[in-house]
Parts: C-alpha cells; structure tokens; sequence
C-alpha cells in the first residue's frame, strides 16, 4: 500500500490478530516513564520545528496532491491506527509500483528483500528530499501525543509485512510495544539492513527495552539522520 492510498482515510478497523499477540505495553514505573517521555519530548519537538513545517507543507501543496496522507499501520496489541507522514509520493503510486514490479523482475526482488527500491519511481522530487532527511516523518508525533507511537519503538508495519515476514515469536514482540518514530533498525543502517535483520531487531528492542536503550536510540539518531544512513 502506498503513501496515497488512505490519504483522504482514517486508520483502517483493528487487525484481526489472534489473542496472543494483545500484548499491553510496558508496565511499571519504566513504563510510565517512557510514556511522560513520550509526551513531553513529541510536545516541545512540536513547538520547535513549527517554523519549518509551514514551508515543507506548501512546498508539497505545490507538487499537488494531499500535504498529509495515513497509513494503516499495526500498533500496541495488534490494533491498526492511521500512521501520519508528509506525502512523499506520486497520486497514482500503487498503479506505478504494481506496474513496475510486474515488468522489472530484479526490481520485485529487491521489493520482496527489503520492501524498498533505491530508485523508487513513485517518489517526487520534494519526497526524495524529505525521506532522505526523515523529515516525511515529522508528523508522527502526532500519532506519539495520541498514544499510537512511541518516539522509541520497531518502525510501524503493515499487516502483509508482519504476515509474511515476522515469525510467531517475532510479531509477538512487535505487538507488545508501541511502534516508535526512530528505533533500533534506524540507527543500524535501515535500508542497508535486509527485511530479516530488520525483524531481528525489532524482537531485540522488544526483549531488551529499558529506558536507558531508549535514551541511547534516541542519542545515536541524531548523527544517523544527519548523515542519512540508509535513508531511501
């Protein structure tokens, strides 16, 4: 599913998952932490990057087509939710990319390894720019104030991905935490990463969470943005 297909679309009905992956979230005072963590850090980053929101929103307006756009995403306990990102493609995206895969057989497997394309036809010249920088995700905190996300967490999926590439155990872990903004697949290299190292390491924050390893992702994301390690 693209970036345009629920631009104009809340988030889509729960995900029928069966009842083991209903994880809760972390518990505990850790747990509240994280959460205070969340708030406050979605809250002032708000307030500081208003001034370069405004331009990046009409300079998208300007390529026509929708400034925002959700995604259904799989969230806490299996739950969908409208995942929010800056348009960064094309309107016709899902015709271009069926198209594609169907006629470029080396680009369908790179699709099915990574569920990314280096040279990815539906992107604009304004999309390019944001995701390189990850400034298309920006408006994810908004989905951190709502409870949705976590700034720390595994990248939010959709449901053919964690049906097709997370084990029983792997989605489990992925269903116990809320999906995070940056995590640890995006301070490891995140598309220089193939899909499976990339499950790999959502069930490693999963099992090793603390609020110190969420301190530390979030130190490590600084220089991995400013760098664009990966980013596609």
């Amino acid at each position: 599913m693209s970036d345009t297909t629920l631009a104009a679309r809340g988030a889509a009905p729960a995900a029928r998952l069966p009842r083991h992956h209903r994880a809760s979230c972390p518990a505990g005072l850790q747990g509240r932490l994280k959460r205070a963590l969340d708030v406050l850090g979605a809250a002032t980053l708000l307030l500081l990057i208003l001034p370069i929101l405004l331009p990046i929103a009409l300079a998208i307006r300007a390529d026509g087509g929708p400034i925002l756009f959700r995604h259904a995403r799989i969230g806490l306990g299996g739950r969908s939710f409208g995942c929010l990102k800056f348009r960064s493609m094309v309107t016709d995206a899902d015709a271009r990319l069926a198209r594609l895969l169907a006629e470029d057989p080396a680009a369908a497997a790179e699709w099915a390894l990574r569920r990314k394309l280096p040279r990815d036809p539906r992107i604009t010249r304004i999309g390019a720019f944001l995701r390189s920088t990850s400034l298309d995700e920006l408006p994810q905190l908004l989905n951190v104030l709502r409870g949705e996300m976590s700034l720390v967490g595994p990248r939010p999926v959709v449901q053919q991905e964690l049906d097709q590439h997370y084990s029983q155990a792997a989605a489990d872990a992925y269903c116990a935490m809320r999906p995070g903004i940056t995590g640890l697949w995006q301070v490891s290299g995140r598309s220089d990463t193939t899909y499976a190292e990339r499950v790999a390491l959502d069930t490693r924050y999963a099992r090793e969470w603390s609020i110190l390893l969420d301190l530390r992702i979030l130190l490590r994301t600084i220089p991995a943005v400013l760098q664009r390690r990966g980013a596609v």
